[in-house]
C-alpha cells in the first residue's frame, strides 16, 4: 500500500514538473511573439520613414548649394562680362587702369577677384594687375588658355599653373580689330573652397567637387586618397542615370576617420553644365545616429521586458500548477470524503437494521423476565430458598433488557434521517439522551462530560433528528479532538433574550486561527483520511441556519474550543 502510494506521488510530482515544463516556454513564447512583431513592424516603419526623410534632405541640401555654386561662378562671370563691355580692351590693356579696376572689384567682392590679365590671341599676356609677377606671361602652351581661345566664356579646373598656388580662371573672349582677346580673372580658390566646405551636416559630414577626370576641384577637410577609385565609380554612374541628383551607399576604409571601415553615403550633382561634380559624403552612421539610438533603446527595452516576461512566465506558472495541485488534492480529498460518506450512509442504514434486529429479542427477553418472575409468585416457588437470588437475577435482566430497548431506540432515532417534520423540542433531554449514547465512547477516550443547564428551558419548535445530529456531532468532535489524552467536555445552555444558547467546550488542542474561518467549509476537516469526511460541520452549520439560528466558534491554540449554537425560540 505504501509502495502504491509512493509510486502515486512521483506520477504526480512527474506531472506537474512535465506540465511546467510545458506551460513555461508557452507562456514566454506568446508574450514574446507580439512584442517582437509590433516592434519590429514599428521599428522598421520608422527606419523607412527616416531614411526616406534623411535622403530627402540631403537631396535638398546638395541642390541647394548646387545653385549657390552654380550661382557663385554664374555672377563672378557676369561681372567680368560686363566689366569688359564697360571698359573694352583698349583701356584694359593699359596696366594701370586695370590695377584701378581691379581693386574696385576687390572692394566689391571682398577679393574674391585675386587678379586680372589681358591676353591676345597668340597667349601671351599684354596687361595684368594682382599680387604676382605675371607680366607678360606666355600661356600659349596653357591648357586652360587652349581651351579658353575656343569659347567665348569660359571657367578653367582647379590647376596650379604658373604660380604654383590652386587656382581657376574665369575668361571673357571679345574680337577687336579682327584680333581676338581675352579678358581673364583669377578667382580666389579660398573662397570658393569655403562655399563647398560649409557645406556639412553632423560630425562627418563634408562636401567636394571633382572633375570628369576624377581630378580634385576643392580640398576636403580629410584624406580621400584611398577612395579614388570609388569616385571615379561615382562619376560613371551617375553620367549612366537620369538623375538630378544621385545617391548611393559605399563602403570605405578611412585611415583617419575615427568610423574607419563604416558605411558612407554619397550624394552627387553636376555643376558647370556637367563638368565638375558636386560630392556629398556622411558616414552612415553619423546620418542615422537617430535609428541607431533608436534600436539601441528598443534593444534594452526588449531585453528589460524578456526578462520581466520570462520571470512572470515562471512565477505565474508555478502558481497555476500549484492551483492546479491544490484542486487535484482537494478533488482527491473530495472523492475520499465522498466515499467515506457512502461508507457512513450504509453504516447507518447497516445499524438501523441491527438495532431492529437487537431490538425485537430483547422485548421478548424482557417480556420473559417479566413472565417468570411471575411464576416465582406462585406458592410452589415461594418457599424456595433461591428465591431472592432469582428475584434477583429477573430484575437485572429486566433492567439491562430495558437499556438495550433505550440504546436500540436512541440508534432507531438517531439513524432514521428522513424525519424532517418540526416538533415541540426539549432540548435538556435531548442533552442528556445524547451523553447516555456517547458514554461508551467518552471512557474509551477517556473524556468527562459534565452537563450545566437550566431545568426550565422552553420547547422549541424543530426536528428533533436534526438536532440529534447537530449535537452529536459537536460532541463527537469535542471528544476526537482530545483522542486518547483525555479532558473535559462542558455542555451548557441557557436562555437569553428568548434564544437558548448551547455551549460545547472542550479541553482539547485547540483550532489554529488559519483554520477557525474554514471548518464550515464542505470537506474541510483536519482529521486523518479515513476518520473524518469534513461534511458534519457543514450540514450542522445549514441545518442551524435553516432554523433560524446561527452557531459560531472560540478556540485559542493550547486551551480548547467552544462551539455555541444559538436556536431561536418560537
Amino acid at each position: 500500500m505504501n509502495n502504491k502510494n509512493e509510486n502515486s506521488k512521483l506520477l504526480d510530482r512527474s506531472y506537474y514538473k512535465s506540465l511546467t515544463r510545458y506551460l513555461i516556454p508557452s507562456v514566454i513564447i506568446v508574450s514574446f511573439a507580439p512584442m517582437i512583431l509590433v516592434g519590429f513592424i514599428i521599428l522598421h516603419q520608422f527606419q523607412s520613414s527616416y531614411n526616406e526623410k534623411v535622403n530627402a534632405h540631403l537631396k535638398e541640401l546638395v541642390l541647394k548649394h548646387k545653385l549657390n555654386i552654380d550661382q557663385f561662378l554664374g555672377e563672378r562671370t557676369r561681372d567680368l562680362a560686363v566689366f569688359l563691355k564697360t571698359y573694352g580692351i583698349d583701356q584694359l590693356r593699359d596696366d594701370a587702369f586695370l590695377s584701378k579696376k581691379l581693386w574696385i572689384l576687390q572692394s566689391e567682392y571682398r577679393n574674391v577677384f585675386v587678379d586680372l590679365g589681358v591676353v591676345n590671341e597668340e597667349g601671351r599676356q599684354v596687361s595684368y594687375a594682382g599680387p604676382f609677377k605675371l607680366d607678360k606671361a606666355d600661356y600659349a602652351d596653357a591648357d586652360w588658355f587652349k581651351k579658353a581661345i575656343q569659347k567665348r566664356i569660359f571657367v578653367s579646373d582647379v590647376f596650379l599653373g604658373i604660380r604654383g598656388l590652386p587656382h581657376f580662371i574665369i575668361s571673357i573672349q571679345q574680337e577687336k580689330d579682327n584680333k581676338n582677346w581675352i579678358l581673364r580673372a583669377t578667382i580666389d580658390f579660398v573662397a570658393f573652397n569655403n562655399l563647398v566646405e560649409n557645406i556639412r551636416i553632423g560630425e562627418t559630414g563634408f562636401a567636394l567637387i571633382v572633375n570628369r577626370k576624377n581630378e580634385l576641384q576643392t580640398k576636403p577637410r580629410i584624406d580621400i586618397s584611398s577612395e579614388k577609385e570609388l569616385y571615379q565609380n561615382l562619376l560613371e554612374k551617375h553620367i549612366t542615370s537620369n538623375d538630378d541628383v544621385f545617391i548611393t551607399r559605399q563602403l570605405a576604409d578611412i585611415s583617419n576617420s575615427k568610423f574607419s571601415g563604416d558605411e558612407h553615403i554619397y550624394v552627387s550633382s553636376f555643376l558647370k553644365e556637367g563638368e565638375w561634380l558636386l560630392v556629398y559624403r556622411q558616414n552612415a552612421s553619423d546620418a542615422f545616429s537617430i535609428v541607431h539610438r533608436a534600436k539601441k533603446l528598443t534593444l534594452s527595452i526588449f531585453v528589460i521586458g524578456g526578462l520581466a516576461i520570462i520571470t512572470m512566465a515562471f512565477i505565474l506558472t508555478r502558481r497555476v500548477v500549484g492551483f492546479i495541485a491544490k484542486s487535484d488534492h482537494e478533488k482527491e480529498m473530495m472523492n475520499q470524503q465522498v466515499i467515506e460518506t457512502s461508507k457512513l450512509a450504509s453504516v447507518g442504514e447497516l445499524a438501523s437494521g441491527i438495532a431492529h434486529e437487537i431490538n425485537n429479542p430483547v422485548a421478548i427477553m424482557v417480556e420473559e423476565a417479566g413472565w417468570i418472575q411471575d411464576l416465582l409468585e406462585e406458592e410452589e416457588f415461594g418457599n424456595s430458598e433461591n428465591l431472592d437470588e432469582f428475584t434477583r437475577a429477573l430484575k437485572q435482566i429486566k433492567t439491562q433488557g430495558n437499556r438495550c430497548k433505550e440504546i436500540t431506540h436512541k440508534l432507531l432515532s438517531f439513524a432514521r434521517k428522513t424525519e424532517t417534520s418540526s416538533k415541540e423540542v426539549d432540548i435538556n433531554k435531548l442533552i442528556v439522551d445524547l451523553v447516555d449514547l456517547s458514554k461508551q465512547k467518552t471512557k474509551y477516550n477517556n473524556v468527562k462530560i459534565k452537563i450545566n443547564i437550566l431545568d426550565e428551558l422552553p420547547l422549541i419548535n424543530a426536528s428533533s433528528t436534526e438536532l440529534q445530529q447537530i449535537f452529536l456531532n459537536l460532541v463527537n468532535n469535542a471528544i476526537d479532538a482530545m483522542d486518547s489524552t483525555g479532558g473535559d467536555v462542558n455542555i451548557t445552555a441557557r436562555l437569553i433574550k428568548k434564544k437558548i444558547l448551547v455551549e460545547i467546550s472542550d479541553s482539547g488542542p485547540g483550532i489554529p486561527s488559519s483554520n477557525i474561518d474554514r471548518i464550515f467549509d464542505p470537506f474541510f476537516t483536519t482529521k486523518p483520511v479515513g476518520k473524518g469526511t469534513g461534511l458534519g460541520l457543514s450540514i450542522c452549520y445549514g441545518i442551524i441556519k435553516k432554523m433560524g439560528g446561527d452557531i459560531e466558534v472560540e478556540s485559542e491554540v493550547g486551551l480548547g474550543t467552544t462551539f455555541i449554537v444559538t436556536l431561536p425560540v418560537k
